[in-house]
């Protein structure tokens, strides 16, 4: 195997000294094995072995799988940078709701051994691209693989979002703002906001105002071939700013006029499974859902 990419969350690695030890675990286990390791270069530092950092940014096109300690934060931004590439992603659950960890901290091991084994599975997931365009030029591209959001930032006032379907006009939203999520991003911040669950497989985009100023605006499920386009209109003087966010963790300001464009992106997210528990059992488990 190509070498094993070890991200780890800076910031838990501060502030939980177990996880220095199970870091330094796996890079003893896979080099035991004779796989090259590399480290993103801040948490590199901090275990003690500089010599395998290297820059972040950089990790994806020096390793053929990514193995990601941290929680759901750390993975998603570890798939924007490596859907480019094509690269897998193993996530082991530092965080709290951990939906898109395969495994926990007590399984690194095992699991490392398994992937070195091959004994895996790959989970292909939809990921979107938004442009921002701004008297007609973009200004703006990004990746995600939850969800674009249009919101307002900081003042306690409506936007108004015109939202078209293919060219054809859905709904104008006078709302906190407007949610464009792929199924993974459904069980996300969609789901908080009212919107459906949507199996990772169903190839659809989920449509979610957030608190619109109506009793008949709901979630729209659209086809996942389909081009959403969203323009901020000016209301009010002067008109609310607003932004557009990526996976709830990168922030654009938005001007009023601009449109942003959001499509399925051709890059998808490579998550690996070892499991046998399918999404509606990990559903149930992350969800708390009861039984009778």
């Amino acid at each position: 195997m190509k070498a094993v990419g070890l991200l780890v969350n800076v910031e838990k690695l501060a502030a939980d000294p177990d996880l220095a030890r199970l870091a330094r675990e796996a890079v003893s286990l896979l080099e035991e094995r004779g796989v090259g390791v590399f480290v993103n270069q801040e948490a590199a530092v901090s275990l003690g072995f500089p010599a395998r950092g290297i820059p972040e940014g950089d990790l994806p096109g020096r390793v053929g799988v990514l193995v990601v300690l941290g929680g759901d934060g750390t993975i998603l931004r570890a798939a924007r940078a490596a859907a480019p590439h094509g690269l897998p992603i193993l996530g082991v659950n530092l965080g709290g709701f951990g939906f898109l960890a395969e495994v926990g901290d007590r399984k690194v091991g095992e699991a490392l051994i398994r992937l070195l084994e091959g004994d895996y599975q790959l989970d292909e997931r939809m990921m979107l691209q938004a442009q921002v365009l701004r008297h007609g030029r973009p200004v703006k591209e990004s990746l995600a693989l939850n969800d674009f959001v249009v919101t307002k930032s900081g003042y306690a006032r409506l936007l108004r979002l015109r939202t078209e379907v293919n060219g054809e006009h859905l709904a104008t939203y006078l709302a906190d703002g407007l949610i464009v999520a792929t199924p993974t991003g459904s069980t996300a911040y969609s789901l908080s906001a009212g919107g459906p669950i949507v199996h990772p497989d169903v190839d659809v985009i989920v449509l979610t105002p957030i608190s619109a100023h109506t009793l008949n605006a709901r979630a729209v499920v659209v086809s996942g071939s389909d081009v959403i386009q969203i323009r901020v209109q000016p209301v009010g003087a002067p008109p609310p700013p607003a932004v557009l966010t990526v996976d709830g963790q990168e922030g654009f300001p938005l001007d009023p006029d601009d449109e942003v464009r959001v499509e399925r992106s051709p890059h998808s997210a490579r998550l690996i499974r070892l499991g046998r528990d399918g999404f509606y059992s990990r559903l149930r488990a992350k969800l708390s859902w009861g039984e009778r």
